[in-house]
């Protein structure tokens, strides 16, 4: 029995809540005995158990336990995610309604190229969109999400030094303002990762790059805007330094909101980057579903692409399937998520050519809410903000706090906390990305409930290394939980 607060008429009280309902024999469904008769179960004895411990509850308790829940949830239809890098912005409507037309949810995945012109139609079209939007000669929508778009776009790395014979180019370079996920990616395709220090302005460090540059460095894989929202404006030296030791620029696009209709990525020297589509194309975001990742490329990977990619003909006015010559093969089963695709070509089509105010708006609400809080918290870096902006605890400690005092806290006045102690190079980091969705009005609701919040800490109140409070499930242990995680259902 475990003690909930709940709301009820603007009244917090505690209630008792038994999360334990199970009891012997009741249940959700019904299989009558007549039809048992007529199944044959010819199952493997391994998969077969006498026992599975489910929870044995009715079909009322199972609704009853989920709809709870999910009103318990916060999400971004319902307030502010000023989660940084995570880019939580809103979904427009639209764009379920277009992917939810029953010719599209339909459509078996494996019916032949004429069978499924219209969807062909609607996928070449995102493909000449992005293409046209990051002015990059080729593209392939095939990755399940950005950290696969990451995995795709080293692979064709190495496959680009290895048809050229450079059995020597093992090593990716790497600043330490990257996204986490970088070096994972690069150690998972068989690369050997060098990590390289940031300046204090945040950016890369260039003459430690240039000394770091010898016949191993197969790429440098950059985050740009990078994780403490500024962006790294020697982008296009870095890349012909590369180019001069025949290595690669791999930008990691996940930040690509705040660049998004505002600059050529061919410009910049780029050779493959990924573009996380729940990010900057308004795709949904969490919970463990579908995701895309698409990735563009130079000239230089454009033949190794993984296929097939959509084509068409224009004199037979016909979309088909063809495979770059060099292709590493496909590296997703299909079109890639479909329905993903068919939202983000839906915003894409809803912004038309004024799509660089995305980039626009985001800035704007990132620097509006690094002006409206640079008298109570410190921020990171001095350069502009791009997309987001990134606090360290400084003022905190001084008072006797934490950073996640202040993210717990703000959940008390109904805000989801923004992403914290992440860059690792900030000291008790505070990573706060509105997006463009967010209306100036939100935003300064936002920042005054952080000045609240540290004018209470001023006063030394020290409920607020407890909070929160006014949730339905209190403060927890996290380290507790994280060391032994309780990861199914058990009686004892």
């Amino acid at each position: 029995m475990n003690k909930i607060r709940q709301t009820r008429n603007a009244q917090l009280f505690e209630e008792p809540l038994i999360f334990e309902l199970s009891q012997k024999g009741k249940t959700s469904f019904t299989i009558y005995n007549d039809d048992l008769e007529d199944i044959e179960l010819n199952l493997p004895k391994e998969l077969l158990r006498e026992d599975i411990n489910l929870p044995e509850v009715s079909e009322p308790e199972v609704v009853r336990h989920f709809t709870r829940l999910s009103t318990w949830n916060y999400g971004i239809d319902l307030g502010f995610y000023p989660l940084g890098s995570c880019t939580m912005k809103y979904n427009p409507r639209i764009n379920e309604e277009i992917a939810n037309n029953s010719y599209f949810l339909q459509l078996h995945p494996a019916l032949e190229e004429k069978y499924i012109q219209p969807l062909l139609k609607l996928v070449f079209e995102l493909q000449e969109l992005i293409k046209t939007i990051t002015d990059m000669p080729a593209v392939t929508l095939q990755p399940a999400a950005g950290a696969h778009g990451e995995l795709t776009g080293i692979f064709l790395i190495r496959a680009y030094h290895k048809a050229k014979g450079n059995s020597n180019k093992d090593t990716i370079l790497i600043p330490d303002s990257a996204h986490g996920t970088n070096p994972a990616t690069c150690s998972f395709a068989g690369f050997k990762v060098k990590e390289l220090k940031s300046t204090k302005e945040g950016t890369l460090d260039l003459e430690l790059f240039k000394n770091s540059i010898d016949e191993h460095v197969a790429a440098l894989m950059i985050t740009n805007p990078n994780t403490l929202g500024v962006f790294e404006t020697q982008i296009g030296e870095i890349a012909e330094i590369l180019h001069q030791n025949d290595a690669l620029l791999y930008m990691d696009g996940a930040n690509y909101n705040a660049l998004i209709g505002k600059i050529s990525l061919s410009n910049m020297g780029i050779d493959v980057a990924h573009l996380n589509l729940h990010k900057t194309f308004s795709t949904p975001h969490g919970g463990g579903g579908p995701g895309a990742g698409a990735v563009v490329v130079s000239d230089r990977l454009k033949d190794f692409l993984p296929g097939p990619i959509v084509e068409y003909d224009k004199e037979k006015n016909y979309y088909y399937f063809s495979n770059p010559s060099k292709s590493i093969g496909r590296v997703k089963a299909g079109l890639g998520h479909t329905g993903m695709l068919i939202r983000a070509l839906t915003y894409i089509l809803s912004w038309g050519n004024q799509i660089h105010k995305v980039a626009e708006h985001a800035v704007l609400n990132a620097n509006l809410i690094k002006k409206e809080l640079e008298d109570v918290l410190k921020v990171a870096s001095e350069n502009p903000s791009m997309h987001e902006v990134v606090f360290n605890h400084s003022t905190l400690k001084k008072l006797g706090y934490e950073t996640i005092h202040l993210a717990k806290t703000l959940i008390d006045y109904g805000f989801h906390p923004p992403t914290v102690y992440f860059p690792l190079i900030v000291p008790g980091a505070i990573m706060v990305e509105p997006t463009e969705t967010e209306s100036p009005e939100t935003i300064v609701a936002f920042t005054n409930a952080i000045k609240d919040i540290i004018k209470r800490m001023e006063n030394k109140e020290e409920s607020l290394k407890e909070t929160p409070n006014n949730t339905f499930v209190g403060k927890i242990d996290e380290a507790g939980v994280a060391r032994n995680p309780i990861l199914n259902y058990f009686t004892k």
